[in-house]
């Protein structure tokens, strides 16, 4: 129908509509006259549907209101009066997106989906959820979200429990996340981002029923909201069923939610903070320092984006100057810098870590002079071309992976919308892209920085220092605290306690009504597509080489995966085809200086990414397939560009730069100091299978062995630094070469011409030496061990390889992972332990690995998943309905049919080519998820004992907690010296 401004359409009124070019799409604006809220459609032919309500959601303290509010209006509402709605949808949805997100202003409730009916199954869920949730008369649901006191019995110690405490106890255990606190903090100590949305666990437990009950009711109102609709559905309908549903029964009213402009400072302010560490883990080069500058609004359209192009241009590549003055100066080992965009005033970070306390005055001098240079003097106008290019690019290109196209427009929208500006502005990128283009030779970014960055006294200089003393002092006056409340209870407020501990317990661990379970809205399976997407795969040779084309509508956009097989590289080498991907592309060529090359890069393509992976087998589970990955994408007409830079890369790429290659290695050694925490489930999943399994051994050797690798090379650099670039040419040279490689190629089939006229530019560069297979002969054994960190939850990790123990791969499988994970384990470890999540994964190969991250648990969690085969023995047509399955089944495809991307499906079928998996064992997999029955799943129970017998065991955690479990461990290992 047509939609005319100034019209009323049931009871949205039309105030703005126009094109949105860049997007593809129509923009209609309206406003709901009686509730007050706002709705913003984006209307286009992308069946990947997208709704979501968002809310300004300003935070007064650091108790974490919001983020534990976001949580809770998940866990039941007055048409779904049940604990847990969210779980229910994922389980039986075919969302294409699920989640709630907390920022520092508001707070997110998207949701996706191909399918009408679903898609507005879930709006419904999770707007009756906004509006109406039973946390408001439910104080269990805080208890169980936010945090309690846990006692359960008079004798027992007193702890504080709770799913999000424990959640931002694993962030705070990450320094990264410790100095972006202190970071806000330090810029705007009178506004809400000095505090900490997501909650400071030393303040989560201030946080009372009552205020948490009156943040809901002040910011959760449609006046106070956002509402976004997104692809091609049915806008009329849509706007019918919010009004009849839900607005119609709401009267707008004046919510103060506005976010003040924190008052610029009039010098820069100076703020030093600390991280733990281990008290015997150096402190050397364990300091981070930084520089961070509130610049413009983010409602300033041009300038957000020309920010976001400046501390590109200033930090992210090899040729960045900025990054070139702090590493030159000796100042860190790692040069880091982000532009954060979605606040009222956006902050510029530059930063290092790997540095120590003493630097701290040489860091600001070496900035701030080095700013004032590139502003008198002038930009590289090649590096400002290539930087402007690869932003172009990516704009265009509008590839999100995994995220649908319309959630992230929603996050664009909001950048502006939220503030009480144009939605569209980030979105119509155009103009302000133009305008950049045309006067970047002109001196725009050097005036970006002298406006924005050298005139700017808004500043804040914070530095995180190492303390080995406070983590233990922390964790002994929690425990002091926590026992000196418990001896001034009176003998009835600890009786209180102790029965609000099994009241809640009790609720945990009550099912749900089946009547209520019923309210949940489902699909059923004949709304399933039983047919698995084809991959297409042509097969073609080139130059000798075996290429994969999978063509279909890129919009002349070239993707390709050059994968190279390692096979002949030594056992003893292979940490050294990591270290590989890590610098490749960040050394000289013999062609180009690493500086220029960076430049040549981004003027001509969208990038290239490298990475080493290994395949596994599936008709021998112990055989698998080792690669050296280049991704890389360009226009069409830039393939000859791009093969001749990706052959002056693999084919000449020059290691003898001693003073580069530490430069390198020192940084990559810092940002893995850095990232160990965030990284702890891949950690202990893929060390925990690297005793069990050739091919998690191999991969396993980019992980925590890749670490200690990267350690060691760096304690001794000085004496070793010649050989390692030796080590480092002779691995290149074994690996890149035409008889190892496997090309594969996404493009329109008309293009694919272009692609095999270009591609000997890259094959003439490559050797063509043949080399012997290398044997590799890893030694496979439990090693079953405690990983010890500073941090203050675990990670939990327990496995096997079910082929080894005498059992084949079945589709159905993928449904107990789904069962698994948000039934048995998701209520054992998240809602009754309290970690942030928990999982289980199993693989053709027959690797399975169970795990539990940001979990305060160690033992109790190993213990749910030893008594996870008694669980699946009770999975019958008795104890499980048949409705029960049909979500499983459902909740099952839906996590495998997310679309894809066009780069997406073609590594999908080059994944498929080099693991030997035909479209037939496809269908053959989906045929068996469709047909899973409870018995199939009770029969996985004899599986996952014998897995959870063979008793292989990894846990990354707290050094205190790990050394109290020593009895379970056969070697304890400190992460970080």
């Amino acid at each position: 129908m047509s939609f005319k401004t100034g019209q009323n359409y049931h009871g949205f009124k039309l105030v703005d509509a126009r094109r949105v070019a860049e997007i593809n799409s129509d923009a209609k604006l309206f406003v709901h006259e009686q509730s007050g809220a706002r709705l913003l459609y984006l209307g286009n032919d992308d069946d990947n549907k997208v709704f979501s309500v968002s809310f300004r959601t300003p935070p007064a303290d650091s108790t974490g209101v919001p983020h534990i509010v976001e949580h809770s209006v998940l866990c039941g509402s007055r048409k779904f009066p049940i604990k847990e709605p969210f779980v229910e949808l994922v389980k039986g949805s075919l969302n294409t997106f699920l989640n709630a997100m907390t920022f520092p202003d508001k707070t997110m409730y998207p949701v996706a989906s191909r399918n009408e009916k679903d898609f507005r199954n879930l709006m419904d869920v999770y707007l009756d959820a906004v509006f109406y949730p039973l946390m408001l008369e439910t104080p269990e649901i805080l208890m169980q979200e936010g945090w309690h006191y846990e006692l359960p019995d008079k004798a027992a110690e007193l702890t504080y429990k709770g799913v999000v405490y424990n959640e931002m106890k694993g962030v705070f255990s990450s320094p990264d996340a410790i100095l972006e606190h202190q970071i806000y903090a330090a810029l705007f100590p009178d506004t809400t981002y000095g505090v900490e949305s997501g909650g400071d666990p030393e303040y989560i437990p201030d946080l009372t029923q009552e205020q948490f009950i009156a943040f809901h009711q002040k910011y959760y109102h449609p006046a106070n909201s956002y509402i976004f609709l997104y692809g091609d559905l049915d806008l009329d309908d849509n706007l019918k069923f919010l009004n009849e549903a839900y607005l119609k029964d709401f009267e707008a009213k004046k919510i103060d939610s506005a976010i003040p402009l924190q008052k610029p400072f009039a010098k820069t302010v100076v703020k030093v903070a600390d991280y733990p560490v281990s008290p015997e883990e150096s402190k050397k080069d364990k300091t981070f320092i930084t520089l961070n500058i509130a610049a413009g609004k983010a409602t300033e359209p041009e300038g957000y984006l020309g920010l976001m192009m400046l501390e590109h241009i200033l930090l992210e590549t090899p040729a960045a100057p900025l990054r070139k003055a702090l590493l030159d100066a000796g100042l860190g080992k790692e040069v880091f810098g982000s532009y954060s965009k979605s606040i009222l005033q956006p902050t510029m970070t530059f930063g290092v870590s790997g540095a120590n306390p003493e630097q701290v005055t040489a860091f600001q001098e070496t900035v701030q002079s080095t700013l004032a240079k590139l502003a008198n003097e002038g930009l590289d106008p090649k590096l400002v071309e290539s930087s402007v290019n690869i932003f172009e690019f990516h704009l265009r290109e509008a590839n999100y992976g995994n995220r649908p196209k319309g959630l992230v427009y929603n996050m664009k929208c909001l950048d502006s919308w939220l503030y009480d500006q144009d939605p569209l502005i980030h979105l119509a990128y155009e103009a302000s892209l133009d305008k950049i283009k045309r006067e970047a030779k002109n001196g725009y970014f050097e005036q970006l920085i002298k406006r924005c960055l050298l005139d700017n006294s808004h500043q804040a200089l914070v530095a995180l220092q190492p303390n080995g003393e406070i983590g233990a002092r922390q964790a002994a006056e929690l425990k002091e605290k926590l026992a000196a409340y418990k001896e001034g209870l009176s003998e009835a407020e600890i009786k209180q306690l102790i029965h609000q501990t099994k009241v809640l317990k009790e609720r945990q661990e009550t099912p749900d009504a089946p009547e209520k379970l019923e309210l949940i809205p489902l699909l059923e399976l004949k709304d399933i597509n039983k047919q698995v997407e084809e991959l297409v795969t042509e097969k073609r040779t080139e130059q000798d080489v075996t290429v994969l084309l999978h063509p279909m509508f890129t919009n002349k956009i070239a993707y390709v995966n050059l994968y190279f097989s390692t096979g002949a590289v030594a056992e003893a080498e292979l940490p050294y085809l990591f270290l590989l991907a890590d610098i490749l592309g960040k050394v000289d060529t013999g062609k180009y200086p690493y500086a220029d090359l960076v430049k040549e890069v981004n003027i001509h393509t969208g990038g290239f990414n490298y990475d080493v992976l290994a395949y596994p087998g599936v008709a021998d589970y112990e055989s698998y397939a080792p690669m050296f990955r280049v991704k890389a994408k360009a226009l069409v007409g830039k393939l000859p560009e791009m093969f001749g830079l990706i052959g002056d890369i693999t084919g000449d790429s020059l290691f003898t730069d001693a003073g580069r290659l530490k430069e390198l290695i020192r940084e990559i050694k810092a940002v893995w100091d850095t990232a160990i925490f965030r990284r702890g489930q891949q950690v202990v999943a893929s060390r925990l299978l690297s005793y069990v399994s050739p091919v998690a051994k191999f991969n396993e050797n980019g992980q925590l062995t890749y670490y200690k690798f990267i350690a060691a090379l760096e304690e001794d650099l000085d004496s070793n630094i010649q050989e390692i670039g030796r080590t480092l040419a002779a691995v290149a040279k074994t690996v890149f070469n035409r008889d190892n490689l496997l090309a594969g190629i996404t493009c329109e089939g008309e293009d694919y011409q272009k692609f095999a006229q270009s591609f000997p530019v890259l094959t003439g560069k490559l050797g063509t030496k043949p080399y012997k297979p290398a044997k590799h002969y890893f030694d496979i054994q439990a090693r079953n061990e405690g990983l010890m960190t500073s941090g203050k939850v675990q990670y939990v990790a327990k496995g096997a390889n079910f082929r080894r123990l005498g059992y084949n791969y079945h589709g159905s499988m993928k449904v107990l992972e789904t069962i698994l994970r948000y039934d048995y384990l998701w209520n054992r470890i998240r809602v009754q332990g309290g970690a942030y999540g928990a999982f289980a994964q199993f693989d053709r190969s027959g690797n399975v690995v169970f795990g539990s991250y940001r979990d305060p648990n160690l033992e109790e969690t190993i213990k749910v998943y030893d008594e996870t085969a008694r669980y699946l023995n009770n999975f019958t047509a008795e104890n499980i309905s048949k409705r029960e399955m049909t979500k499983y089944i459902i909740g099952t495809i839906s996590s495998m049919d997310t679309p894809l991307t066009p780069q997406m499906k073609g590594e999908r079928a080059d994944t498929a080519y080099i693991r030997n998996i035909s479209q037939a064992d496809l269908q053959q997999e989906r045929d068996e998820i469709l047909a899973t029955k409870q018995q199939d799943i009770k029969e996985l129970a004899a599986l996952v004992d014998d897995v959870m017998k063979a008793n292989y065991l990894c846990v990354m955690g707290g050094e205190q907690k790990i050394k109290a479990s020593q009895a379970l461990f056969g070697e304890l290992v400190t992460v970080i010296d």
